[in-house]
């Protein structure tokens, strides 16, 4: 079977190594043109300085949502602190009180205070929330669009989703390398500088991180 798929005619293998080279290339683009840019971005940062904003609120939580989480607190059979997902009651009140997605995020519980870590693409963000008094403070931080492009290409603080993409794009993109690499030998007969030009794109990077890497 192998032999019989190996001794088919160059004219199949050039419309087969075509056809998935456009396809990847296709699926690529998007993805080539965002990390190629946030590439150079993330080379000269000093150049992006970019506007921090940074937000800061103080309320008191109603007297049902400090029950709930005390009674959590006083229910939980492990040591403090701990970490656990907030109840749905009090996720849902913050969301709409202070415009966030918690999600399923984790918060630390301790006797007096629970204290909430929300990381995002391009900023960063926590709430602690007192639980003798019930007063909440909540600080949000953004750096910006450029920050936040950064961190999509760094895959920080992006998600199950967003990693998920950067695999696939990762596959896409060998498939199109590898199916360049057979065309340009399937071409190379008649481009007499494919070889040089690709030996040249190969030598470059050796050379810089074996000499000027450190």
């Amino acid at each position: 079977m192998a032999l019989l798929l190996f001794s088919r005619p160059r004219a199949f293998w050039l419309k087969q190594l075509h056809q998935w080279h456009w396809i990847s290339s296709a699926l690529c683009l998007a993805g080539l043109l965002l990390f190629s840019i946030t590439g150079i971005t993330l080379n000269h940062a000093s150049w992006f300085g970019g506007h921090i904003e940074t937000r800061q609120e103080r309320l008191t939580v109603p007297v049902d949502i400090k029950r709930s989480l005390n009674n959590q607190v006083k229910q939980s059979t492990g040591a403090l602190p701990y970490v656990a997902p907030l109840p749905r009651q009090v996720e849902e009140w913050l969301d709409q009180t202070l415009d966030i997605r918690i999600g399923s995020r984790p918060a630390e519980f301790s006797e007096t205070e629970i204290y909430l870590s929300l990381p995002e693409p391009g900023g960063d963000a926590w709430l602690a929330l007192d639980l003798t008094s019930g007063d909440l403070e909540y600080e949000r931080t953004q750096r910006g669009w450029v920050a936040y492009l950064n961190d999509l290409h760094k895959g920080r603080h992006t998600g199950t989703a967003w990693k998920w993409f950067i695999d696939l794009f990762a596959v896409a993109s060998l498939i199109f390398a590898i199916t360049g690499l057979f065309l340009l030998k399937l071409h190379g007969k008649h481009r007499p500088l494919t070889w040089p030009i690709t030996g040249v794109g190969l030598l470059i990077p050796i050379l810089l991180m074996l000499l000027l890497v450190h």
